[in-house]
Formats: C-alpha cells, structure tokens, sequence
C-alpha cells in the first residue's frame, strides 16, 4: 500500500497488517514514504533479493515491523535479518514444493505459500505470485513443519467460503492482493469490508 487515504480506509476495517512491496519491477512498487503510516498495525515490506543493507534502511525509513523475503534469499541471509520477524516465501504447486522450506524452519518466523508462476519462454527465476491464480490448497496437507503460514495466491471476493473451510494447523492468516485492488497498489475497501464480514459473521 502507498496512497494515505486508502491506507487509513483499510485500516478501519479492522486489518492486522499492511505491506508495501520494494521491488522496483512490481507495478506495486513503493517509491516514497507514504504520509500516514499506522503505528499500531504491522507493517511488512516485501523484497526480493535486496541487499542487507538496503532492507535495513527500509526498515528505518519506512518502520516496518515485518520483513518478506520473496526472493532466493538464503538461510543465512534470513538470519543476518533477526531479531526482525521474517516471512519467507515460496512456490508451490505440488506437495514435494514443501520441501525447500525446512532449511528455514527456525529462521522465519512465518512461511507465505503462494502459487508458481508459469515458466516464461525464454528461462529466468520469477518471484513467486502475482499471477491472481489459486493454486490446490489440498497439497498443503502434506505441510508438516513447525513454522506457521500465510495462505497467498489469487484470493480474491469469491473466495470468502473456500477459505472459511480451509483448515490447517499451521495456517496463521491469509494474504488480500491484487484480487482486492481497482487499481495496482490500491484496495477497493467495499470488497475488502465484504469479504472480512463474510468471515468473521457469516
């Protein structure tokens, strides 16, 4: 999120935590500080493969509570991060997907499981999600870490009943994109206030 006003709009509704994605490709991109920052909800910023030190001064500037790495960051580069909170990010597809993430386990403080991109033509690593699609939540009853997750990829306002019967121990939220935006970068609060009664009251 970057725009103030629908900051505080998403705010209202009773929200946990609000990202900001610093990874200058995404149409999401945050350039500058926005002028309303909650203090009292979590702030994440999401990165891929960024330098220590450049998630550091985001962290100063921007005082995020929460790192997301959803690049090819490493074990150890997760841990040079701590004591911060830290999401790590994954593909996944198909259950064996699971299994890149027990070297993080006791490292990250969350997983996020999001869906694979498709392949492009010519090779080359894409972060994962941003494509608006589900992937088989099913697989993730293979999922048998410590680590608790965020549920990611293509939730969008239909989607209030499926996730209301997803069950998962580990499962600690879910995550509210590009499915909830009438533009990249901003929320379309009805939506949003839509789909959080129908899960909390319905």
């Amino acid at each position: 999120m970057r725009d103030a006003q629908n900051i505080r709009d998403v705010e209202a509704l009773g929200i946990d935590w609000i990202g900001m994605i610093f990874w200058p490709k995404s149409k999401r991109y945050v350039a500058e500080v926005p002028s309303y920052l909650p203090e009292h909800l979590k702030k994440v910023g999401v990165f891929v493969d960024s330098t220590l030190d450049d998630i550091l001064q985001h962290i100063s500037d921007y005082q995020l509570d929460i790192i997301q790495l959803h690049g090819q960051e490493s074990p150890d580069f997760a841990k040079a991060l701590k004591p911060h909170t830290i999401i790590k990010a994954f593909n996944i597809e198909k259950a064996d997907d699971l299994l890149q993430t027990e070297k993080y386990e006791g490292i990250a403080d969350y997983f996020l499981f999001d869906t694979r991109k498709p392949p492009r033509e010519v090779g080359g690593w894409l972060p994962p999600g941003g494509t608006g699609e589900k992937f088989d939540w099913s697989v993730l009853t293979a999922y048998q870490g410590k680590t608790p997750f965020l549920l990611s990829g293509g939730i969008g306002p239909e989607d209030a009943e499926s996730v209301k019967s997803f069950h998962h121990p580990r499962c600690f939220g879910i995550d509210l994109n590009s499915r909830f935006e009438s533009e990249p970068g901003f929320k379309d609060i009805n939506q949003l206030k839509t789909f959080i009664n129908k899960l909390r009251y319905e």
